[in-house]
């Protein structure tokens, strides 16, 4: 199965020349690195191409690594249903860059688009109706970024006296942004 996967990985890096980075097979799957410029056209192409036809969007999300230049991976998962097969784009972009949306190609992209943007602050250019879904209208931040503060930047309470809710700001004590970007599933010694 991976050396399968591996050639038809090859076979799309001839069919698009310098738009695939990286061919890689990781946990079962085959996986493609892109540029950011090109995502959506590559995702075009496996969804309209007669030997690919990837046309459902499984998931789409974003990991978060502060420590690099481009901070945010964005991963999308298309099936294949006629040729029973999955493949990963991946994608790197920094905090000012944002992506063109996917909606053009898969509708279904909208919903996915949003939570991304209201989690991670990543920006879909030509999406037609990005806010913020998961998180209140005056939410402040991106609570799945790494650098989000653990209980946030504005708490809510109950007040008994006054029988009202309070929206206060968040004072933190301790410095919870000095992290220690070593994994700890690295054992190298």
């Amino acid at each position: 199965m991976k050396d399968i996967s591996l050639k038809y990985g090859e076979s799309l890096i001839k069919k698009l020349p310098s738009s695939i980075n990286t061919v890689m097979f990781a946990s079962g799957e085959l996986a493609l690195i892109v540029p950011h410029t090109l995502f959506e056209k590559v995702i075009f192409f496996l969804k309209n191409h007669s030997l690919a036809q990837y046309k459902v969007l499984a998931d789409m999300t974003a990991v978060d690594f502060p420590e690099k230049t481009k901070r945010f991976e964005v991963v999308v998962n298309l099936l294949s249903i006629r040729f029973n097969s999955r493949i990963r784009i991946k994608t790197f972009i920094s905090e000012m860059t944002s992506l063109k949306s996917l909606i053009g190609v898969y509708k279904s992209s909208n919903w996915l688009e949003r939570e991304i943007f209201d989690m991670y602050g990543i920006y879909f250019t030509q999406h037609p109706d990005l806010r913020r879904i998961l998180t209140d209208y005056g939410f402040e931040g991106y609570p799945l970024r790494k650098d989000f503060p653990l209980n946030g930047y504005v708490s809510l309470r109950y007040d008994d006296i006054d029988k009202m809710v309070l929206c206060e700001k968040t004072e933190l004590t301790q410095d919870f942004r000095t992290y220690n970007f070593q994994s700890p599933w690295n054992t190298t010694v």
